[in-house]
């Protein structure tokens, strides 16, 4: 039925009512009356009461990863091969779906088969056979990603409870040059021969990275919503043990317990820049696993994740160690441009009507990477102080003072050091995520 309202009506000469007919303002309140019931889908078009509108489906962000370019000289591959990829949920759901990436490849990509099952108990990437499902694209097992994009899956009835581990396993038929994936897991895949996307067990090659794999929401079985991590290598989780799910991000989760934790971080990123390796340095070799900048991949990582309300954004790091390391001098920034990046995050996560929460920069007298200086130091204290007082963020976290040595407050405390003098170990993620007040996610 369409149904048509004119606004604007030609005037029409007065008559004198019927008897026993309504007032004209009665008959007028009437069939407004009948107009909002039907557009409130209360009222079928014969006048009885119709059952209002479904519900929407609550799709909620259990687990994600940043996708990245590859670089030539370390691009994997794949051919007639299983990648199976084992990913860490945070919240409950009826049903999952997959998004799959092709972002930055520049050939389409010929999938097989894609399957997902709960992982059976211990290491590895076994399953629980009983769970096995396949998943479909628009209702094909074997889709094919253009260049350039993501493909998200159809719903798959499998309930996935939280913290839980499911595995993903991807059949990749032809010879296939893995040029979208996440190259720091922190988690052991594997990839095996021929088409084994439903084996209960297989053997093959243990990676450390999750390829073609980087978003599975859950249909949640009650209101929920998601909170992004927004990092760079301390989010990812560099530091801690593999195959533990230590991060702070996966520490938090379980004292959330209700919301969906999407890890958004990801080795060597910065706020202002992308990758850009100086030519003939060792960098070219592994930079662009870096990913794009915080500000250009904020819409992707951020305001499209499912369920979405609450960001973290810990950045900064890298903006002030990879100029004359692994970037050129050219891109080195100053307090105020990191700044003005916060301040475009703030404003674009308001724009999307979201919470975002700022995380002081870490200390790293001394590290090992080379990024620490006294000019370096001045910047980062610079926009710490900022991030504390302007009250810009809804709410702070102050990592520094959670994570630094009392007696050298510019050096990371040695309780929390991995090594490096950069990276909080196992305890230090413990501590970052005990330190961020769960009221702030009611």
């Amino acid at each position: 039925m369409t149904l048509r309202i004119s606004l604007v009506c030609p005037p029409r000469p007065r008559r004198t009512p019927e008897p026993g007919a309504p007032p004209r303002q009665s008959r007028l309140l009437a069939v407004l009356a009948t107009v909002g019931l039907l557009l409130s889908g209360y009222a079928s078009a014969d006048g009885e009461p119709a059952a209002p509108a479904p519900r929407r489906a609550n799709w909620v962000g259990t687990w994600a990863a940043v996708p990245t370019a590859t670089p030539a000289t370390n691009t994997p591959a794949l051919d007639n091969q299983t990648i199976r990829q084992v990913i860490h949920t945070s919240v409950a759901g009826s049903e999952l779906r997959l998004r799959l990436t092709n972002e930055f490849g520049t050939q389409a990509l010929t999938i097989g088969e894609v399957h997902v099952a709960r992982r059976s108990g211990g290491a590895g990437t076994d399953i629980v056979a009983a769970t096995d499902r396949t998943a479909t694209f628009g209702g094909t097992r074997s889709p094919t990603i253009p260049a350039g994009a993501p493909l998200v899956s159809d719903p798959v009835r499998l309930p996935v409870p939280a913290r839980s581990d499911l595995v993903v396993s991807i059949y990749v038929p032809t010879p296939t040059r893995v040029t979208t994936l996440h190259a720091f897991a922190s988690t052991s895949n594997v990839i095996a021969a021929g088409n084994v996307a439903d084996d209960a067990s297989v053997t093959g090659t243990t990676v450390g990275q999750w390829f073609f794999l980087s978003t599975v929401s859950v249909r949640a079985d009650r209101d929920a919503d998601a909170v992004v991590a927004l990092g760079d290598s301390i989010t990812n989780g560099a530091g801690t043990a593999a195959d533990t799910n230590h991060r702070w991000p996966d520490r938090l989760a379980n004292r959330l317990r209700d919301k969906g934790m999407l890890n958004l971080g990801v080795a060597g990123n910065r706020l202002l820049h992308d990758p850009n390796p100086p030519p003939g340095s060792n960098a070219q070799n592994f930079a662009v696993f870096f990913g794009e900048s915080a500000l250009r991949r904020f819409d992707r990582d951020v305001a499209a994740q499912p369920g979405v309300r609450y960001v973290i954004v810990l950045l900064g790091v890298n903006d002030l160690g990879h100029p004359g390391t692994v970037a050129p001098p050219s891109e080195t920034v100053t307090a105020e441009e990191i700044i003005g990046a916060h301040r475009q995050l703030i404003t674009r996560a308001h724009a999307d009507g979201l919470t975002i929460y700022g995380a002081t920069i870490l200390p790293f007298k001394d590290d090992t990477l080379g990024f620490y200086n006294e000019v370096n130091e001045a910047k980062r204290q610079a926009v710490n102080r900022w991030i504390r007082t302007s009250g810009e963020y809804d709410a702070v976290i102050d990592f520094d003072r959670v994570t630094r040595d009392p007696t050298d407050p510019l050096k990371l405390s040695p309780a929390y050091d991995s090594g490096d003098h950069l990276h909080p170990n196992d305890a230090g993620n413990a501590a970052m995520a005990a330190a961020i007040p769960a009221r702030l996610f009611h």
